[in-house]
């Protein structure tokens, strides 16, 4: 039996229907915890310009789903790395191939709107990082003419000063703008070379850099193709400015890292080694300097790629390339860490991220499968488990990733 409703129940039916409606939508847009920001190296048209998928993540379920109007071109090519502001108002994303850095304006919906381009000082920037009011970005070789694939020579580090906002009314312009670089006054140049006391031409080609919070000390670890040895090499940090510690020779070495995380305490530092498959610890003492923690190294997975700590739990995630998994570990007491378990990703993961806002998701970009894997992380016990729905879809050859909390969440 179907009952049968006059005119007037029909239009309060209605009502209460799209009242219901208005109010789950609200619910639900309340429900956004994080955007999260993916580039990918490959996309469509003749020059192959990068992308970048914009996602929110819902803080039930850890849902990810892109938001209207993505992927944002990246404003180059070959987009290989991300960071985000102090501020959370900023996205830069840096495009290799075309040795910039591209300053995106993010909105209060996720959306990016793209600002200011600048050049590196060198060529082929690998990485970049903020810490306050300064960008730091790797170039795989120093600025000289003779530096190129065919001839490679020695990296180096760039800081760039992040602008705060200018004017008033109508001329009042953003903070988020970068300066020009600062000055080495070393060289007379504004960059800082990668160099080995003692052998000036070998080829030490940058793969990671920290920066520890406040900025006191950055560390770069790079990969000396003449020795065949890895290095992590320290700077101290003072108003941008960089000064090498240990009189600029490597304070440790290994066989070939390839990331490097700090705690949030800034008392320890964490280096992936790519071919060993291991985890290497260290504290960090007066004036920047490494000391191994007991036990280290610790296993990896093989080829691990990218390693993220936790600034409000005690834990640890490595990626590992070639298994396409996840290594868990607890920071212990002393910094050491101790493995949770092992967690399967898409195809050759490359980057991976914690939610800023709630610290309960994990994700990572997997280049080869082309898409992102998102965990839901046990706080009590580190462990990770397939948030809904996971992996996501994104753009081809995704390869960088950064995230920040939502402007309700905040």
């Amino acid at each position: 039996m179907r009952m049968k409703l006059n005119k007037s129940s029909q239009l309060l039916l209605v009502s209460a229907v799209s009242l219901l409606a208005a109010g789950l939508i609200t619910a639900c847009g309340t429900l956004t915890t994080d955007f999260v920001f993916v580039s990918s190296s490959r996309a469509a048209g003749a020059d192959n310009y990068g992308e970048i998928d914009v996602y929110e993540i819902n803080s039930v379920s850890g849902l990810m789903r892109q938001i209207p109007t993505s992927p944002f071109p990246s404003g180059g090519r070959n987009p290989v790395a991300e960071a985000v502001s102090a501020d959370n108002g900023n996205l830069y994303v840096v495009n290799r191939d075309d040795n910039t850095i591209v300053q995106f304006m993010i909105g209060p919906d996720g959306k990016l709107y793209p600002q200011n381009t600048v050049n590196t000082p060198g060529i082929y920037p690998i990485a970049v990082t903020v810490n306050g009011s300064n960008l730091f970005v790797l170039d795989t070789y120093k600025p000289l003419p003779i530096c190129s694939n065919a001839e490679p020579c020695a990296g180096s580090v760039a800081v760039f000063p992040i602008l705060p906002s200018t004017g008033t009314g109508s001329s009042q312009k953003p903070a988020g703008a970068l300066g020009p670089p600062v000055s080495n006054p070393a060289i007379g140049a504004n960059y800082w070379p990668l160099a080995v006391p003692g052998r000036p031409d070998d080829v030490v080609a940058p793969t990671a850099i920290n920066v520890l919070n406040p900025g006191t000390y950055a560390y770069v670890t790079a990969y000396d193709s003449t020795s065949n040895t890895g290095y992590i090499f320290g700077f101290s940090v003072s108003s941008g400015s960089l000064t090498p510690v240990n009189a600029g020779a490597p304070l440790a070495s290994m066989s070939h890292p390839s990331a490097v995380a700090s705690d949030s305490s800034g008392k320890y530092l964490y280096v992936t080694d790519r071919v060993s498959g291991n985890l290497f610890a260290y504290a960090i003492g007066a004036g920047g300097s490494l000391t191994n923690l007991s036990g280290s190294p610790f296993q990896t997975g093989n080829q691990p790629s990218a390693v993220v700590a936790d600034s409000k739990y005690p834990y640890l995630y490595v990626a590992n390339a070639v298994d396409g998994s996840v290594s868990a570990y607890t920071i212990g007491s002393g910094g050491i860490p101790t493995s949770i378990g092992t967690y399967p990703t898409g195809v050759q993961p490359v980057a991976i991220g914690i939610d800023p806002s709630t610290h309960h998701f994990v994700f990572t970009v997997n280049f080869l499968s082309d898409n992102i894997s998102d965990f839901q992380m046990n706080s009590t016990t580190g462990a990770l488990v397939h948030a809904q729905h996971s992996p996501y879809k994104s753009n081809a050859q995704p390869t960088a990733v950064a995230a920040i909390p939502h402007k309700g969440s905040q």
